[in-house]
């Protein structure tokens, strides 16, 4: 997907005019773009949406930013910080910037993995000196800068990031002054045909095909399996994430077609992380596009009747997809029945798995967007016994 089409669908729905920090919310200055590959959230701070500072009460931005941070810190996080757009009419001070770091302590820093500063300026440099003494050489570390937006592709994929169009013209114009002009733009490599034993990034159908008829797919089959019998009662499970060296290489291997052993790994959160890396690169959200406007209005159904609604919406999937979603929200009901243990009871599995099951036809998730998908992904795993009870399946596979 182009970024300029990227900027067209950056736009959020009608923002709720109850929300607690309605009149900081509306400017999309802070915005969470679902997860990356490897099963972190993205959050990215946008300074071009700054109005001026008479028009913007920054100490209510800032508690709103931990607002938002704090229904994801426990989970490993990204943030994405683009700075183009911050003049001296928007610029908070100083002393705001000193309290705002001591305001984000380790609760917020613990599990941020990485930060990216995007199009930094002197600015920044003199930004950074200043606050030297007050930052630990363990967070500087996670510090990235990145000049241009083809730069920050080679860490992230940019067409999950919700970018203005404001800082993709910047970025635009930032190439062309380049000494020696505009660099040439990078072309992208047409598709590949799919390997032979191919895990990631094709269809169910193509997995079902290859994998003479199995409907439970080889990746999800296995993940599910050693986790069921090793990692039950692991705290945080599904919300750390793992080395994305190490969740390459089985990705590779997977795609070969060779044998893996989680086992041999000594680390319980990899399974989980590959389980999501595998059902987000599926080329169609496993729930499938189809639902995905009903899935968005769940909140407006009346809540006596949610559950109704979930069961009829379950009974319009396609029979595989049925057969893989009933596999899948069966196990993330059994870890919930563990959440003494594992800390992982149905909303918290929600908030980091929704994503991964379903996601817009076009464009980015937006921040409005989750609430009504980890809403919809919790009353499936809370009430799964009632929303799959009346559609059973001769092929179906429980774990």
């Amino acid at each position: 997907m182009s970024l300029e089409r990227l900027a067209d669908q950056a736009g959020d729905g009608p923002l709720d005019l109850n929300h607690p920090f309605y009149d900081v919310a509306r400017h999309g200055i802070v915005q969470v773009a679902g997860d990356d590959n490897y099963g972190r959230k993205l959050v990215i701070f946008s300074c071009c949406r700054m109005p001026p500072s008479h028009q913007l009460n920054h100490q209510k931005l800032l508690e709103y930013l931990k607002y938002t941070l704090d229904q994801y810190v426990e989970s490993d996080y990204i943030l994405v910080y683009f700075h183009h757009g911050l003049k001296s009419f928007n610029k908070p001070s100083l002393s705001w910037l000193q309290n705002a770091y001591k305001e984000f302590d380790r609760k917020y820093k613990k599990n941020l993995k990485a930060l990216y500063v995007v199009h930094p300026t002197n600015f920044i440099r003199v930004l950074w000196n200043i606050f030297k003494p007050l930052i630990s050489h363990k967070f500087g570390k996670k510090v990235t800068y990145v000049n241009y937006l083809s730069e920050l592709r080679e860490h992230l994929n940019c067409d999950q990031l919700i970018i203005a169009p404001e800082v993709i013209r910047y970025d635009e114009k930032l190439r062309v002054s380049q000494k020696g002009g505009a660099p040439q733009a990078t072309k992208t490599p047409p598709p590949r045909p799919p390997l032979p034993q191919q895990q990631f990034g094709v269809s169910l159908q193509y997995l079902r095909d290859k994998g003479n008829g199995e409907t439970i797919p080889l990746v999800m089959r296995q993940t599910v399996q050693f986790m069921k019998q090793n990692a039950l009662q692991t705290e945080g499970l599904f919300r750390r994430s793992a080395s994305i060296q190490v969740i390459k290489e089985i990705q590779k291997l997977y795609n070969l077609g060779k044998p893996i052993k989680f086992e041999e790994y000594g680390d319980e959160h990899i399974p989980a992380v590959i389980l999501k890396t595998f059902l987000r690169e599926l080329p169609e959200p496993i729930l499938t596009s189809q639902i995905y406007d009903h899935v968005q209005s769940i909140g407006t159904v009346e809540s006596s009747l949610r559950v109704t609604r979930c069961k009829q919406l379950m009974q319009r999937l396609p029979e595989h997809n049925y057969i893989v979603v009933k596999h899948l929200i069966c196990f993330l009901n059994m870890v919930s029945q563990q959440s003494i243990f594992n800390k992982m009871n149905p909303s918290n599995l929600a908030s980091v798995f929704g994503v991964n099951l379903i996601w817009p036809p076009r464009g980015p998730v937006t921040l409005q967007a989750l609430p009504p998908i980890n809403m919809f992904t919790e009353l499936l795993i809370e009430y799964y016994d009632q929303v799959f009870s009346s559609r059973s399946l001769p092929n179906e596979i429980l774990p």
